[in-house]
């Protein structure tokens, strides 16, 4: 039985994530980042200030996809919550994205979060915008022709939406 656990990120998983980072940017259709990005640019993305990240591992050995968590806006919006998640495609449809999800819903509720917003969720990319759907986001704004897909020319953008509390039992502002 395959059994995949979550934990923190170390600097030693960042080898297998610059791996699945570039293989998912390769493909062009769903990161807005260059297929040439450098590898110190992808290790700010995940290891940099203010950002925690999360790697899920297969049967203990193999990393198969990862998230980050962090505030969306900083001081009056950090209680919105923010994050981006890559599964590697070797391990894409078997529920590893559900997993991460999952879990940083959870860990986000935990930190003191109020909300989560996805700000550039590409619309061409249904797994991600069905899964999210799934785990109680909203589509809450359309940013018409906003992502530059490799095959598809301009795709929309979504920005999806998720209170995390009861805004009626929210600490005073």
């Amino acid at each position: 039985m395959k059994e995949i656990a979550i934990r923190p990120a170390t600097e030693a998983d960042f080898g297998p994530m610059w791996e699945i980072f570039q293989e998912l940017i390769a493909s062009g259709d769903t990161y807005y980042f260059a297929a040439d990005t450098r590898r110190e640019d992808c290790h700010a993305y995940w290891f940099g200030p203010g950002v925690t990240s999360y790697v899920a591992i297969l049967n203990g050995e193999r990393l198969v996809g990862m998230y980050r968590l962090m505030p969306n806006q900083r001081d009056r919006g950090a209680h919105v919550a923010n994050a981006s998640f890559m599964v590697s495609p070797a391990a894409q449809g078997v529920g590893v994205g559900k997993l991460l999800g999952a879990d940083c819903i959870e860990r986000a509720r935990a930190e003191g979060y109020l909300a989560m917003q996805f700000n550039y969720v590409v619309s061409s990319n249904m797994p991600a915008v069905l899964l999210w759907k799934k785990l109680g986001f909203s589509i809450v704004g359309t940013l018409p022709r906003a992502y530059r897909h490799q095959y598809l020319g301009y795709v929309d953008v979504y920005v999806m939406y998720q209170l995390l509390a009861d805004p009626t039992h929210w600490p005073d502002a």
